[in-house]
């Protein structure tokens, strides 16, 4: 009997040990890791080839919209230890205080990143997030189907793209639009400013016949549609199977992002988070996701590695790049975007 109960203790001893350890782990106590990211912007292989030499589970979501991301890491119930999100969101995710901070000596293949992408306003000191790519929005014409010049987003608001156009479906990159084409800031804080951007929207709406970030390409290769705007790996994308289609950076406005690494507070799995993000910055690794989804890359080393022809594909015209604006958080004025942009969308 004293034996028996011995055993029995021995092995509650064992569980609440085991429970105790600080990792979450999968079935058969694999050790794992929780991702969170956006739709088309990491090659399954990649997840694969970490999982093989780590022995860590990768579970991945995706999302398809900085607000997706934000609504499901403000739950209370985070379920994710490694997430991406784009500057403007990582200043939002650390005011509210949101987010871990990020040991780089656990990092160090940080050293591969540009000077030019750390040190971001949204996060001076790097405390918070890694780049991972970056890159442009920018108008695609179907030059088969469209044979006037399109030179600026104004140009959209002409009868023969009626529903025929793609553009994002995201608040801040086409308010933005809106903003910038009546000469305001495409990061307002004024009401008035951005409903009358909305208003603008409106007049393109006839024009609109789909609204996606995920899977442009398929309605540009096909000639689904006549123009888009849309992410530049898309255009990238769609252009390697449709020669017809042309980048257009338009005249108003040319909006630009950074997307990083961000590791959401609480997070169970914190050490293979920070595993993950080395792996990925890895030059090899980081060149292969480039190949499969041409976004620009701010891993120089990686860029070294790129063919000339993909290397051409994503560089974006410096005059360009110096012209370009990134969003930035506007505070309370994110529910006037979000209400105008819902209404819109009715």
């Amino acid at each position: 009997m004293r034996m028996r109960l011995g055993i029995i203790l021995l092995i509650s001893a064992l569980i609440l040990a085991g429970c105790g350890s600080g990792k979450a782990r999968g079935v058969g106590g694999k050790e794992v890791l929780n991702v969170f990211n956006w739709a088309e912007y990491l090659p399954t292989k990649i997840i694969e080839d970490f999982e093989e030499e780590t022995g860590i589970k990768v579970n991945y979501g995706t999302y398809s919209s900085n607000e997706e991301m934000y609504a499901k890491l403000t739950t209370g119930k985070n379920q994710y230890d490694l997430a991406v999100a784009s500057l403007y969101y990582i200043e939002i995710l650390i005011k509210e205080g949101l987010l871990e901070e990020i040991d780089k000596e656990s990092v160090p293949n940080i050293k591969n990143i540009g000077e030019e992408f750390l040190g971001s306003d949204a996060d001076p000191n790097d405390e918070y997030s890694v780049p991972y790519l970056w890159g442009d929005e920018v108008i695609v014409i179907n030059t088969d189907l469209v044979k006037t010049d399109v030179t600026s987003f104004k140009d959209l608001l002409d009868p023969q793209f009626e529903n025929s156009l793609l553009v994002l479906d995201d608040s801040r990159s086409m308010l933005g639009v809106g903003l910038e084409v009546l000469g305001y800031s495409s990061n307002s804080r004024e009401e008035s400013e951005i409903v009358e951007a909305g208003e603008w929207l409106k007049k393109l709406k006839p024009n609109i016949r789909i609204f996606e970030s995920d899977n442009a390409k398929s309605h540009l290769i096909s000639g689904e549609v006549k123009g888009a705007i849309v992410f530049g790996a898309e255009a990238n994308l769609a252009i390697r199977e449709n020669p017809a289609l042309k980048i257009v950076y338009p005249e108003e406005y040319f909006s630009l992002w950074q997307d990083n690494f961000v590791i959401p507070k609480g997070a169970k799995n914190k050490e293979n988070a920070l595993k993950f993000i080395n792996f990925i910055l890895r030059p090899e690794v980081s060149k292969e996701i480039v190949l499969e989804y041409p976004y620009s890359n701010p891993n120089v080393e990686a860029v070294k590695l790129l063919p000339e022809d993909i290397k051409k594909e994503i560089m974006i015209p410096e005059k360009e790049r110096e012209r370009g604006i990134h969003a930035v958080d506007v505070g309370k004025a994110t529910v006037i975007y979000d209400r105008v942009w819902t209404d819109l969308k009715q």
